[in-house]
């Protein structure tokens, strides 16, 4: 049975050498990584350099990017060198791309020229492109070939390349026509031509599209593999499903941080140090504080009224906070809805009308659950301040909430910064202004 990361870590930390060769030759290169985590960097190195190259190189591509920045600092050069080689064509590019000027000048020329230049051209690549996370390890055919010969091909290519379950056709110039599924190759005749066969919907993308269309055309066409193709229909790698994975994960993540309002987090929370998560948190957290002197300025307006009648500060935080959920409800269905590509900008008037409608009605419901104790608490005045006010800070909230994300949208700002803490410090200062306004409406007719 083949042993968890809690259980590698265990024999790392208290195992005999046999035990410890034993774990890093039968666990997953991913969890040997996590445990070799929790070790001091240059225990880890010395434990992980027991094992065969083929192996080290596995499982330094599972390491965390800050983890392996410090491996290269302390690995030497011919190890590391010998690492790199092993490592598939996009996880050297992305470890190049960590290193310091010094580092790459010191590794490149240990270096095979083969492996340098495809090191060199995957990271030239812009961050963010399909480029940036493709790799050249994949597997090519020419139309003319027939399967039997295909197949042989495959057979040999197949240690070298990050998939062969999907096999891209190229003619002479290495313009992509298709690709091939090495299912269909192995149950076609043997004389048929791989031209015959394959699929002339490659999906392919640009090398220079944003990395999470990539991501997405992944998932939306349920591919193992996507080809990136550049100006002239040439292939030029492909983006594999794991990488397109790790594309969609880390873009959840900083969304759950714009979210929070926690900005420009570009390590782990648990690598990170106090300083780099206390720049990451306070600029939001200072503009919210001054935000929320509207609601406070709302407060002192209307002192006489919240003074001739107490009972108001009995609602005022019950109000507020249902505008601010409300709100905040919103401002997540409809980030996420644009960021999914569920709607778009031009579908906000369709959206608002369904969402007041919406809105209307959560308000109804939590002004009727509201409006008795209204009355318990301050009498018929009192309720009836309460349950209308209630009517349309939710509405109001939830207006806001939806709204918010189309409008940075129309800016080109990251609708996700319509976050929970943006919308509620909004939506806390139009919430007291509405409350004690009708209030001070209200209780001050004979």
């Amino acid at each position: 049975m083949q042993p968890d990361a809690y259980e590698i870590q265990n024999v790392l930390s208290t195992g005999t050498a046999e035990e410890i060769d034993t774990a890093l030759a039968t666990g997953h290169p991913a969890d040997i990584a996590d445990a070799l985590q929790e070790l001091d960097p240059g225990v880890a190195w010395k434990t992980l350099r027991r094992a065969p190259t083929p192996r080290q190189a596995d499982v330094f591509g599972y390491l965390d990017p800050d983890f392996q920045t410090v491996w290269a600092t302390i690995t030497p050069r011919a190890a590391l060198a010998a690492i790199v080689m092993a490592m598939k064509a996009d996880n050297r590019a992305d470890l190049y791309k960590k290193l310091s000027d010094t580092q790459r000048e010191a590794l490149m020329p240990s270096l095979a020229q083969a492996e340098r230049e495809d090191i060199r051209r995957l990271a030239a690549y812009g961050e963010g492109t399909a480029g940036a996370i493709m790799t050249s390890a994949y597997a090519a055919l020419s139309p003319e070939l027939s399967v039997t010969r295909a197949l042989t091909v495959l057979r040999n290519e197949a240690p070298n390349k990050e998939t062969i379950t999907r096999a891209y056709v190229i003619d002479d110039n290495r313009e992509l026509l298709g690709s091939a599924r090495l299912q269909d190759l192995v149950t076609a005749p043997a004389n048929a031509k791989v031209a015959d066969i394959m699929d002339a919907n490659t999906h392919a993308i640009h090398v220079a599209d944003d990395v999470k269309d990539a991501a997405r055309r992944i998932a939306h066409y349920d591919v193992v593999a996507l080809p990136v193709i550049d100006d002239d229909q040439r292939l030029i790698g492909i983006i594999t499903h794991d990488d397109a994975l790790d594309v969609l994960e880390a873009e959840a993540t900083k969304d759950f941080h714009r979210v929070g309002t926690v900005t420009n987090l570009a390590t782990s929370v648990g690598s990170a140090s106090i300083r780099v998560l206390y720049r990451a948190r306070i600029t939001w957290l200072m503009l919210l504080v001054f935000g929320n002197i509207f609601s406070g300025a709302g407060i002192a307006h209307f002192e006489d009224t919240i003074a001739a009648n107490l009972a108001l500060m009995f609602f005022l935080p019950i109000l507020i906070a249902s505008g601010g959920n409300a709100g905040s409800q919103s401002a997540m269905l409809m980030v996420r809805a644009l960021a999914t590509g569920d709607i778009g900008l031009g579908d906000w008037g369709r959206v608002l009308g369904r969402e007041l409608i919406v809105a209307i009605l959560l308000g109804l419901s939590m002004a009727l659950a509201i409006a008795g104790l209204g009355v318990l608490r301050g009498g018929p005045d009192i309720a009836i301040v309460v349950a209308i006010s209630m009517i349309l800070i939710v509405i109001v909230g939830s207006v806001i909430g939806m709204l918010l994300p189309f409008v940075l949208s129309t800016f080109n700002l990251d609708p996700a910064t319509a976050s929970a803490p943006l919308v509620t410090s909004i939506a806390d200062a139009t919430g007291v202004l509405i409350y004690l306004s009708i209030a001070a409406s209200v209780l001050a007719m004979p």
